[in-house]
């Protein structure tokens, strides 16, 4: 029988299923050992049933205007009991810093006085809206769902590439790609212990009963709203309202009277409490933002200044995931909390410094270029693969407006064996682990969306940009214990990371400085794509 593995090649990145061609890494053999007991036509029928299963259920996402079956990989992306222990402990302790800062933002500004953060990076971010200034949600949380986005460099240690604090989006396919999983390689899982994924609703709805203004007067009215069925995630939309129990709302269901939101329904008005918002600020509300938008409601935002209805995410919580404001984020954690950050930052330049900015254009052919305020992979430029023609224009564009990019160093991201025809090819991949905050905790799903970049040699792993998924499994621990809820447990091997950690500052985390980055250059430095 054919093998699956025939030429499969590792480069100078870390390979998360194999140490060598022949060598599988301790928390793979048994999956590398079913992956080799199947022939190419056996991988073949699960795939068409995999795909079959996604068509009849809907499971769709929008690329260049046509909707398409969600892209998943048939082999799934393992993550040591251990490993996530690291990762769940440091997106919580990101989250924690950052729900700070969004407060403070908002609120007294003290890490502006006291220069942690320039004020120049607030004022000048495009998603920073003073028409949020001073609102607050009854358990205080602004960051009810968070998506932390991790790469794996070439020494095999998670770095955080980027925050989403927005409107993140990706999880209805975690849910889902288990699901089919289950169903396309049952024996899989019969010899894996691997941590669920299916109760994320329950979690999400619980935190957003939680932010509630009338948590003490009844069931809170918790509502989905949607810019529409033409939306890109739409199906995302529409599976966590029907998961949760609550309304799937468009802007013309809602109507704000005497600073209370309303719901239309058959049986007439009924009063919302919460609104999981998944359209961006500036469509949120035609009163205060664009007034030509047709998908929010107008008056919402007064609404909830008058302490009468939560949006969750909150308004502006974008100038915290600014890119620059990125570069910050380590300094933050050591401000609000007092620690040293768990997951380190890829080594990133802020160009409105004139060192940086000279530095690297003397450097763009070698680093990645990014937009601020940019996502799902659109305004990349990957030096090393740009051609001259691009190289100038982000030359151009860097010195017109330095504010508006920063710069990362190129990291080689990971990779795991991925279909490509009749066998297995190494492909890169990303990893955005989902947080949620009810203000007593911040849960992270244990797993998460791993992003694939299908084309050989391709770092871009955006959905938008063709790429692909994978279903991410989360081994439990051989402690019987050990399955998420042992929080003793999850703390232990936390305080052993940042045990080993260099002391604050040391690295190149925080701003890094030219110097500093030299040094990582010199010793191969990690590498990344948005």
């Amino acid at each position: 029988m054919e093998d699956l593995f025939e030429g499969y090649t590792i480069g100078p990145w870390w390979d998360e299923m194999l140490e060598s061609p022949s060598y599988p890494r301790k928390a793979s053999l048994g999956l590398h050992e079913a992956l080799r007991s199947l022939s190419a036509a056996d991988l073949e029928e699960r795939c068409a049933e995999r795909d079959r299963s996604f068509r009849d259920r809907g499971i769709t996402f929008s690329l260049s205007g046509e909707e398409r079956p969600f892209p998943l990989d048939p082999v799934p992306r393992l993550v040591s009991a251990d490993e996530w222990a690291v990762i769940e402990s440091g997106v919580a302790q990101r989250v924690r810093a950052l729900e700070m800062f969004l407060a403070d933002v908002y609120g007294r500004g003290e890490v502006l006085k006291d220069g942690v953060v320039p004020r120049r990076l607030v004022a000048t971010s495009r998603h920073f809206h003073r028409a949020a200034a001073g609102i607050e949600t009854p358990n205080g949380v602004r960051i009810h769902v968070s998506g932390i986005d991790l790469v794996r460099d070439a020494t095999g240690e998670f770095r955080v590439l980027e925050d989403n604090l927005r409107i993140p989006s990706g999880v209805s396919y975690v849910v889902e790609n288990r699901r089919t999983m289950a169903r396309v390689f049952p024996e899989l899982f019969v010899s894996h212990r691997v941590r669920p994924v299916a109760d994320y609703p329950d979690k999400l709805l619980a935190s957003l009963k939680a932010a509630s203004p009338r948590r003490a007067r009844g069931e809170p009215t918790v509502v989905v709203l949607t810019p529409g069925v033409h939306n890109a995630a739409y199906f995302e939309h529409s599976f966590l309202a029907r998961q949760m129990g609550v309304e799937l709302v468009e802007g013309r269901d809602l109507v704000c009277r005497q600073n209370t939101l309303y719901m239309r329904t058959t049986g007439g008005e009924q009063r919302v409490d919460v609104v999981y918002r998944r359209i961006d600020d500036d469509y949120l509300d035609p009163l205060h933002f664009r007034s030509d938008s047709l998908l929010g409601s107008a008056g919402l935002l007064n609404v909830a200044r008058a302490g009468n209805v939560t949006i969750a995410n909150a308004v502006g919580n974008g100038v915290a995931d600014d890119k620059l404001a990125y570069t910050y984020v380590p300094a933050l954690i050591d401000y609000y909390l007092g620690e040293r950050p768990i997951l380190a930052n890829v080594p990133t330049y802020r160009l409105e410094e004139p060192d940086q900015l000279e530095h690297v254009l003397g450097r763009i052919g070698e680093l990645v270029l990014k937009p601020v305020d940019a996502s799902g992979g659109y305004g990349l430029l990957i030096g090393p693969q740009a051609s001259e023609e691009e190289i100038d224009a982000a030359a151009v564009a860097i010195r017109a407006n330095p504010r508006s990019w920063v710069a990362q160093e190129v990291v080689q991201l990971s990779t795991v064996p991925t279909k490509v025809g009749n066998h297995l090819e190494p492909r890169h991949v990303d990893l955005r682990p989902f947080a949620i905050n009810d203000g007593e905790r911040v849960w992270v799903l244990p797993g998460g969306l791993t992003r694939v970049a299908l084309p050989r040699g391709s770092l871009v792993v955006n959905s938008s940009q063709g790429g692909g998924s994978k279903d991410t499994w989360v081994l439990a621990s051989d402690n019987p214990h050990f399955g998420g809820r042992d929080v003793d447990g999850v703390e232990r091997t936390a305080a052993a990371a940042l045990a080993a950690l260099p002391p604050y500052g040391a690295g190149p985390d925080l701003g890094p400085a030219l110097a500093a980055n030299q040094q990582q250059q010199q010793s191969g430095p990690p590498c990344s794509a948005g």
